[in-house]
């Protein structure tokens, strides 16, 4: 076959594309010059040679400017990532022989593009696909040119960086995985007197800590010897990696550490000081991965007095810190729509509240000041209140000043006292109400952020501030911060308010009814501030006026407070379009409050429900096809929708339902449970699961999709993926199957074998998916006991087990109700597992239905005749724990 001619660039192709490109970065060109180039650039890249002629103005093109040449590298990264694999394989191999021979050349930027270039290219296209690679990177790095050497070595570490795993694999046709080859080489460039290299094989081989390749296991103690002969590096970016690497060891490889331990704390220590931030903020990360890893804690308690006032002096405000430079921020000014950072709505759960408590959360990016306040926070759980001799003088002592100049140690002191809050309560419990009386003036200090952080620490304390409410200092107190905080909540400064009222709903959270006697002087403060309020920060009052409605519930709904509360939100809600993104925590907020006020909410209710229905089909539209619909899809509009009328179902009751019977929700409802997107499925089947407990005749012509469709959520390979969609889906099958009983009876037994897999594999599910399958597995059972009973011994072990861990509620009942329907239709189904059975029965604190009682009592009697002769029931009662046996036996004379 004739060999195919070399490819060769025509001049007019290079000059025209090469013309582009100076225009494109160009600081004179228009942001109309620049779409116009880019859509060229686009014409141009359908020719299929395109690339090549990047690839050529990147590697050859040498009378033009570094500019040019690294513009034509970054174009040609980004058409790879879409390209590469279905270019042509001669095109392919055209780009990659250019490359090779850049790797030492004299230009840097060149270089460093290049390295970028390659790395896209193996993530595509593997090792194997590129022999000439491997063998071009180690004559580079054996050269002892700097360049070559620097230019593979940048290569090297992109490739460690982005793919490491690609180097730690067998390879076809070479004697030995790729790692082994280059490891020695990284460990001696430790030692290599440039500093770039130096750098540059240390993020190497530290990308390999989690991956653990046999290489690195064998050298482990090179690899340490390194790390401390690089420990004091002239270099801070060396410093810093090396840090990084202790940190990274002591989380997932610390027994590595553990002959060496005294001197790496010892190290930490030192380097925790350094004069570079970023080396300092390194080496902070090492005290809580140290706690985290559950490592023994006598290991660090002798240098906790050298290394808390370590933390201390760093969470001083650094001079260039840029809160400094926000705490100026005045709340009249608008925000730009880059201070408004995303915001992300968790779809609703029904079970088991397993969230994530973020009210510590200290706004900003994160630096070493928050870094050692984190520190110092699991410090204080770790050691309690063993840390406070030590810690207590430096807080006393920065308090006690009161001058313009030491501001930045009082604010830290107060921080540190925020932090300690948890873990050393016990210790600081006799001082709880020195440390509030204290802190309550600080909120009207002249310096912003000491008010914001006075807030947060106030906010730290609040179970106490509310359980010290119950005698009269106590309530004095409490009222004293609730109105401090509510003043804050009106500060003209942004940071303030935003830390107030985050204060405040952490408050809320903990005091509940007790806000009652002062609703009307909240409900016009956080009014007030929703008029004030620059769009960031008014995303927090949403979520302080819906953490106050789910706090005191019904007592939100009296005239005078919905007069002071709904009718800003209506005139907010009336304002915003339904495609704007400031939507969402109203919508949020809205969700709240309708729960709360229950019935009282109809009055709002039609126009909230007509909303969420005309959102969720503008997005569907969109979904579809976006240009006639004006909207582009997202689809948090359609789970805060669904959310809301969540909201609805529950707080109205039946009272939703001529508002379901007017509307198309069931239609639209079953679109969102088929969705492809996880939490609009989530959210999907807990409205089902909510209109199922309301209004299920409205449901009745669907029901059969609506059932199977759920069961699918139950039966599928990736569980652990979807597992919220599950729970959903798992207890809107339960709530369908109490109010539509025999109907349910065509999946009965797809759903019985799903629940009874997810029961069997309890370890490694969460919580509420067992709670909820042990509760539907009940509900099942109770309205078709004929259908699962012949299958009861395969599951009741298990089955028990999960109704055991139930707490006493309706659901609970439920499920009983299905035992004890199984067990009067299949006695010898639940024989093998009758100890099991008296478990569950004792978990019970009480059962409050008489009906449900008496159905035990005969499930327990019943089986004691059964088994009396013989000596069988006395054998199981033996069996169970004492406190199981006089439980039973007081309850139920058995």
């Amino acid at each position: 076959m004739a060999a195919t001619a070399p490819w060769h660039p025509k001049e007019e192709g290079f000059a025209a594309i090469c013309g582009l490109l100076e225009q494109q970065i160009s600081h004179s060109a228009s942001s109309a010059d620049k779409s116009q180039i880019w859509q060229q650039l686009q014409h141009y890249s359908q020719f299929p040679d395109f690339n090549n002629y990047l690839a050529f103005i990147l590697t050859r093109a040498e009378g033009k400017s570094v500019e040019v040449r690294q513009a034509a590298g970054l174009l040609l990264k980004n058409n790879l990532k879409n390209a590469y694999t279905s270019m042509a394989p001669a095109y392919q191999q055209y780009i990659k022989l250019e490359l090779l021979p850049c790797l030492g050349v004299a230009d840097r930027h060149i270089r460093s593009t290049v390295g970028t270039i390659i790395s896209v290219v193996v993530q595509l296209g593997g090792i194997l696909g590129w022999p000439e690679l491997l063998q071009a990177l180690v004559s580079c790095l054996d050269s002892n040119d700097l360049n070559h050497m620097e230019g593979a070595m940048d290569t090297l570490s992109k490739i460690c960086e982005d793919i490491p795993q690609v180097l730690d694999s067998d390879v076809p046709g070479l004697p030995e995985r790729p790692i082994n080859v280059f490891l020695p080489r990284l460990l001696k460039f430790f030692q290599s007197p440039h500093a770039s290299l130096r750098k540059l094989s240390l993020g190497s081989v530290n990308q390999y800590i989690m991956l653990l390749p046999a290489a690195l296991h064998a050298s482990m103690d090179q690899y340490l010897q390194g790390l401390f002969i690089l420990a004091n590096d002239p270099s801070s970016e060396v410093r810093k990696l090396v840090s990084a690497a202790f940190v990274q060891l002591i989380e997932v490889r610390s027994a590595f550490l553990e002959p060496h331990l005294r001197n790496v704390i010892e190290y930490m220590l030192q380097v925790n000081n350094d004069t570079e931030e970023e080396v300092a903020l390194e080496a902070c990360e090492f005290w809580s991965a140290y706690c985290e890893a559950q490592l023994p804690s006598e290991n660090l308690r002798e240098f906790l007095p050298r290394l808390i006032p370590i933390l201390l002096s760093n969470m001083v405000y650094s001079d260039d810190d840029e809160s400094l430079a926000d705490a100026e921020e005045d709340g009249s000014v608008p925000d730009r729509d880059q201070d408004i950072k995303p915001r992300f709505h968790s779809s609703r759960l029904h079970g088991s509240e397993n969230g994530e408590d973020d009210d510590d959360n200290i706004v900003g990016i994160w630096n070493l000041r928050k870094c050692s306040a984190a520190a110092l926070d699991i410090l204080s759980n770790v050691f309690g209140d063993e840390i406070l001799p030590t810690l207590m003088p430096f807080v006393q002592a920065k308090l006690a000043t009161s001058d313009d100049e030491t501001w930045k140690g009082r604010e830290a002191a107060v921080l540190a006292l925020g932090a300690i809050a948890e873990g050393c309560i016990s210790g600081l419990y006799p001082h709880l109400n020195e440390i509030v009386a204290f802190l309550i003036p600080l909120l009207d200090d002249k310096f912003p952020l000491i008010r914001s952080i006075s807030c947060w620490t106030l906010s730290r304390f609040s179970k106490f501030i509310v359980q010290s409410a119950g005698h009269q200092k106590g309530y004095e107190q409490f009222d004293k911060v609730l109105v401090g905080l509510l003043r804050r909540i009106l500060d003209n400064n942004k940071r303030v308010q935003e830390a107030a009222c985050s204060a405040f709903a952490t408050l809320e959270e903990e005091a509940a009814e007790e806000l009652a006697p002062r609703l009307e002087m909240i409900l016009q403060h956080l009014m007030c501030a929703f008029g004030k309020y620059q769009r960031r920060n008014l995303r927090i009052v949403y979520d302080a006026i819906g953490t106050l409605a789910d706090a005191v519930g019904g007592e939100l709904n009296q005239p005078t407070y919905l007069e002071i509360l709904m009718p800003p939100l209506i005139a907010k809600w009336q304002q915003l379009s339904n495609s704007d993104k400031d939507l969402f925590p109203l919508l949020e907020c809205f969700t709240s409050i309708s729960q709360a006020l229950d019935a009282g909410f109809s009055q709002f209710a039609e126009p909230v429900f007509q909303r969420c229905i005309s959102i969720i089909q503008s997005q569907q539209l969109a979904k579809v096809n976006p240009v006639p619909s004006g909207v582009l899809y997202d689809k948090e509009f359609i789970v805060c929708s669904l959310d809301l009328l969540s909201g609805l179902a529950e707080g109205l009751g039946s009272g939703i339902e001529s508002l379901v019977s007017q509307s198309n929700l069931r239609d639209l409802l079953l679109q969102c449970c088929t969705d492809e997107a996880s939490d609009v499925r989530q959210s999907g089947f807990a409205l089902l699961g909510d209109l199922a407990r309301v209004c299920p005749v409205h449901l009745q012509p669907r029901l059969p999709e609506f059932l199977d469709i759920a069961a699918k959520q139950l039966n599928t390979p990736k569980l652990q993926e979807t597992v919220s969609v599950a729970n959903n889906a798992c207890w809107a099958i339960g709530e369908l199957a109490v109010k539509v009983r025999q109907e349910i009876s065509p999946i009965v037994m797809t759903v019985i074998s799903c629940l009874v897999q997810i029961l069997q594999h309890a370890e490694e599910l969460n919580k509420s998916l067992i709670e909820n399958s042990a509760i539907t597995l009940g509900r099942i059972a109770w309205v078709c006991p004929e259908l699962v009973a012949p299958h009861m011994e395969h599951f009741m072990q298990r089955w028990c087990i999960a109704l055991s861990m139930i707490r006493d509620d309706i659901e609970k009942e439920d499920a009983f109700r299905g035992l004890c329907a199984l067990v009067r239709t299949n006695p010898s189904g639940a024989l093998n597992s009758l100890i099991y059975l008296c478990n569950a029965i004792a978990s019970w604190h009480e059962i409050k239905s008489e009906g449900l009682h008496n159905e035990v009592h005969q499930v327990l009697h019943g089986y004691k005749q059964m088994l009396v002769n013989g000596g069988a029931w006395d054998q199981c009662m033996s069996a169970l724990e004492p406190p199981v046996r006089e439980k039973l036996s007081k309850i139920y004379q058995v």
